[in-house]
């Protein structure tokens, strides 16, 4: 055992030593843009598929196994967390249809398979398993549409993590599959014509990180070759979004300009069999924002209320206007779900969620309040019983289900089943004390933030903290159930999440405020939520660790190199840290409205200012980071974080230790199996707690 120890230290050093020294490549780009020149040095990690590249990962992921071998002789929390895992009640199938539909493991290293029941109570039948139709691949089931009438499913295939999926499709009285496949879907939505065939759109990127090619709807009819697919509508001559969806026999799409200052409504009949799309309304304000159609009226909000109103129109009437909903100042309007009597709106406020029914008039019937820091959100509503099926999630206790009717003044109970049984909490209801407060920002706002410890530790400004946020693309961020997190608390950690602006916590002003020209506001406010925490000594900057996802990552990026002085530890995961080249890459060319526009002077120079990437200096020791992504993600491509992760490490004055873990055949979301997302969240939290409480 010594022995092993001490060969693992040796190849360890033998590998630190090589990492000191990356080997500097000529500059292979050039970028000259208004009055820069910027040289692109790594550029050459962007050929992802050359020997080279591939060489320089593999090195540098046995460079970060090398390390973390040496960490986990220290620290080793997997079976502690896998036994708080074992725990947990699990969920309640998804009712769509005539079934009820549910993931179940049969083995943690595989993913899941696919299993239906007529009802709730009924043990469930296994349908799909996924590692049968690619058993040397990463592959999970995704977006499940069963047909109107619950006799096909179309379903969605996630292969090696990647965002174009294949779709796929089941027949559900023969159960047995139905060999149509069509490869080239990216589709977020997949809608039934009847059940004849699908509407769904269709990428054709021959390059998974060249810029996004999905602007075409197709129509695929059942048991037909994927080449005789009929077009219905080309977006690509004006790279313009579209919505789209179908009821009542009839496809309806919502087309909006580049520019987000006209949205035009089409619909087609489905039983003339032609897909011809009619114009018949257009609308030019560009705060619309379509929620559903529903029984011959669209419904909608406009930017003009912060907070969220519902509104809604005839279709065939443009002036039957009416305000369904209104505002509700400091009750943010979340999500609206439409059942045949009723409209559900959920609000989020700084301390809680909540359901609220109103009839279709607008008249209020029902709420039900989330307990304190929890939320809440609906997963099925019984029509012919009245009753609604809801789940309560918090950061300290796992999801748990209930049910309630809606007439009268009945309590809500637990709902639990022969194969959901109910667990005891890993901890008393008390055990963690959790505020859900603001911080005053340099710009005097009011910030929220959620902080949560274990109760009775003493807050002398010397303990360790965990700190995250998101802070793009108008998302509210909700509660998130990690036993790693709660046993990193339980060992006196203090976890912060910080709503700050670009997010949608606190209205649409809120992004707003946070994106395009704006995102240096939002880039700071996570330095000054960093700032209170230090000054209101719940941690100090040798015991303050920092992460993030996605648009997350860029945010901890800026901030650890904006401010190197205030954190242990950076903890990024798939993030954004070249944002001048974001753009020709991927989904960029949809991102100008939230990162800036390149191609504008003034927002080009403010994208350079706060770009992770071009901040490096040469003189400075940045804090010990490691840097999470996987080598398929077609999101947020993995050159992104190796470019990154290059530039920190080849300077003489970075001393600190600076990582790449790069999972292999994985995308954006990372594992695929239990066993592989108990791995990554394994060594997280090996890492955090050695390096933040050794």
């Amino acid at each position: 055992m010594q022995l092993k120890f001490i060969l693992t230290l040796l190849c360890f050093n033998v590998l630190c030593s090589a990492q000191d020294n990356i080997e500097t490549k000529k500059v292979q780009k050039i970028i000259k843009k208004f009055n820069h020149q910027i040289n692109d040095e790594y550029a050459w990690l962007e050929d992802t598929e050359s020997e080279e590249v591939k060489k320089w990962v593999s090195q540098q992921n046995a460079f970060t196994q090398g390390y973390y071998s040496a960490v986990k002789k220290r620290v080793s929390n997997k079976e502690i967390i896998r036994n708080y895992d074992m725990s947990n009640s699990g969920s309640l199938p998804v009712h769509m249809g005539k079934y009820f539909y549910k993931f179940l493991s049969k083995d943690r290293k595989k993913s899941a398979s696919l299993f239906i029941s007529k009802s709730i109570d009924d043990k469930p039948v296994e349908i799909i398993d996924p590692n049968k139709i690619y058993p040397e691949k990463n592959v999970n089931i995704e977006g499940l549409t069963p047909s109107k009438s619950s006799n096909y499913l179309a379903y969605q295939l996630r292969i090696n993590g990647s965002d174009k999926k294949e779709v796929r499709f089941y027949d559900l009285n023969l159960k047995r599959e139905i060999k149509d496949s069509l490869l080239n879907s990216k589709s977020l939505k997949i809608a039934w014509n009847k059940e004849l065939g699908v509407f769904y759109m269709q990428n054709v990127n021959q390059s998974k990180f060249a810029k996004d090619s999905t602007f075409n709807l197709y129509y695929h009819k059942l048991n037909t070759p994927e080449k005789d697919d009929e077009l219905v509508y080309d977006g690509s001559k004006n790279n313009s979004k579209f919505k789209y969806f179908t009821t009542r026999n009839y496809l309806y799409l919502l087309e909006e300009n580049e520019d987000k200052t006209k949205t035009t409504f089409y619909y087609s009949d489905l039983n003339k069999g032609n897909f011809e799309l009619k114009k018949f309304y257009q609308n030019n304000d560009d705060s619309f924002e379509f929620i559903n159609y529903y029984n011959g009226r669209i419904y909608y909000s406009t930017n003009k209320f912060n907070w969220g109103e519902v509104r809604s129109f005839a279709i065939n009437n443009k002036e039957d206007d009416k305000q369904v909903i209104p505002q509700y100042y400091n009750h943010l309007l979340t999500k609206t779900s439409f059942t045949e009597n009723y409209l559900i709106c959920k609000y989020k406020t700084n301390e809680k969620s909540y359901l609220s029914f109103y009839n279709y008039d607008g008249k209020f019937i029902k709420k039900i309040e989330a307990p304190f820091a929890c939320n809440i959100n609906i997963v099925d509503f019984e029509e012919k019983s009245n009753e609604v099926y809801f789940v309560i999630s918090s950061y300290t206790a796992p999801t748990a289900t209930y049910k309630v009717n809606i007439d009268g003044n009945n309590e809500a109970t637990p709902v639990y089943t022969a194969f959901n049984k109910q667990k005891p909490t890993l901890f008393p209801l008390d055990y963690f004390t959790i505020k859900c407060i603001t911080y005053k920002n340099r710009d005097n706002i009011d910030i929220p933030i959620t902080i949560i410890y274990k109760k009775g530790i003493e807050l002398n400004g010397d303990n360790p903290c965990l700190l995250e946020a998101y802070g793009g693309f108008g998302i509210i961020n909700g509660p998130k159930y990690d036993t790693g997190l709660l046993h990193f608390m339980d060992k006196g950690g203090i976890y912060a999440f910080a709503e700050i602006r670009g997010g949608g916590e606190r209205g649409k002003n809120w992004h707003k405020k946070g994106s395009g020209i704006n995102k240096i506001n939002c880039l700071n406010d996570f330095i000054d939520a960093t700032e209170f925490l230090i000054k209101e000594k719940y941690t100090n900057s040798n015991k303050l660790a920092i992460s993030g996802g996605s648009h997350g990552g860029l945010v901890v990026g800026y901030a650890m190199t904006e401010r190197p002085d205030l954190y242990k530890l950076a903890l990024p995961k798939v993030g954004v840290y070249d944002v001048v080249n974001k753009f020709d890459h991927t989904v960029g060319i949809y991102h100008y409205e939230e990162y800036g526009n390149p191609n504008i002077e003034e927002e080009f120079n403010a994208i350079l200012k706060y770009s992770p990437l071009h901040k490096i200096k040469e003189g400075i020791n940045y804090p010990k980071t490691v840097v999470f992504t996987a080598d398929n993600d077609d999101r947020v491509p993995p050159f992104q974080s190796y470019k990154f992760v290059a530039a920190l490490k080849n300077r003489a004055a970075q001393k600190r230790t600076i990582l790449l873990s790069v999972n292999k055949g994985l995308g954006h979301y990372g594992g695929n199996t239990y066993d592989k997302k108990l791995q990554e969240r394994a060594m997280f939290y090996d890492i955090l707690i050695d390096t933040l409480m050794r």
